[in-house]
């Protein structure tokens, strides 16, 4: 009996430590070219490790598009990727050809929200300016004027995207008493505000740039969402403003918002995502003693990271093998 052909699966990073080690161990059948520098992989390296792949399981940091598809060949089956966006993938040129895509939905949900509530409260309490007060040797005696913030009690917080994430935000932020919740998206979702409770409203974008103390982005980008926010929705807002983005970088003309900032026309700022990243330390957004900025942690946890890793690797072997996958991006 002839062998069975070895497929080839390419990975274009480390994983949290569980996970690595099934990778280590290996897959029957499987061979598995791996990057394993602490950097995201050069795209030259990506194409020539993508050649013959059956399997890719890669990272947001990764353009998947008409380019690696070429250069892995027609047998490629599957692209699973270890995040729940994909808009760094070129899905219609995966579906022309029949490539199944992965995404690893839900397991960040928890752990993205408390990044989003940490960045409301670092922001509306100041917190950049009160450390650097303090390692600048700025902290003098007690005042009761001085860094003064804002709370969320009684306030109206505005969420731009009422999905796994948003719903959870809203929750979260609603035991700091907050009085009332707007929201937008794509359609009203009554089953969700049922859930979270108490005064949530949907509303037109403008009603909720207009009123909102703070606003939380929780949206996907796409094509509608991209650069959204934009000077002339910052115009919109109140000047003592909360504005928080742990969604994607593209939801927020950035230029928009330094000019806003440079203005005054926002209160606080916090991210978790920028364009591009890493944001170059020269960028002027690192200028704002009001603006703080993460570097993309949201799912940052041991625990989140590596489920997100565990179903991107079932679904890119689910697809080698022919299979349905457990979390495809159109389920």
């Amino acid at each position: 009996m002839a062998e069975l052909q070895r497929q080839r699966l390419v990975v274009t990073r480390t994983l949290p430590q569980a996970s690595q080690a099934r990778i280590d161990k290996g897959f029957d059948g499987i061979d598995i070219i791996q990057w394993k520098e602490d950097r995201a992989i050069p795209r030259s390296e990506f194409l020539k490790m993508a050649k013959g792949a059956d399997g890719i399981l890669c990272l947001l940091t990764d353009k998947i598009d008409a380019e690696v598809l070429d250069a892995a060949g027609s047998q490629l089956k599957v692209v699973s990727t270890m995040s729940v966006g994909y808009d760094h993938v070129n899905v219609p040129d995966l579906e022309s050809r029949n490539i199944a895509l992965g995404i690893t939905p839900g397991v960040l949900t928890e752990a993205t929200a408390d990044t989003t509530v940490l960045l409301v409260l670092a922001a509306a309490r100041r917190l950049r300016e009160g450390a650097d007060a303090v390692i600048q040797g700025k902290w003098g005696t007690w005042s009761p004027t001085w860094l003064l913030g804002s709370q969320l009690t009684d306030k109206t917080v505005g969420i731009v995207g009422l999905g796994r994430i948003g719903a959870a935000v809203a929750r979260r932020l609603k035991a700091f008493g907050v009085q009332r919740f707007l929201y937008q998206g794509t359609r009203r979702k009554e089953e969700t505000e049922k859930e979270i409770g108490g005064n949530i409203e949907f509303v037109q974008m403008e009603q909720l740039l207009r009123e909102s103390d703070v606003i939380c982005v929780c949206c996907a980008l796409n094509d509608k969402t991209k650069n959204m926010f934009d000077y002339k929705a910052f115009s919109q807002m109140k000047d003592t403003v909360v504005f928080v983005n742990t969604a994607r970088g593209g939801i927020v003309d950035q230029d928009g918002l330094i000019s806003a900032l440079k203005e005054g026309k926002l209160g606080s700022v916090g991210l978790d995502v920028t364009v591009p990243e890493p944001l170059p330390q020269d960028s002027e957004l690192l200028s704002f003693p009001n603006c703080l900025v993460l570097p993309h942690i949201g799912s940052g946890t041991l625990e989140t990271r590596t489920a997100m890793s565990e179903i991107a690797i079932e679904n890119v072997l689910s697809g080698m093998r022919g299979e349905r996958l457990p979390h495809a991006h159109n389920a």
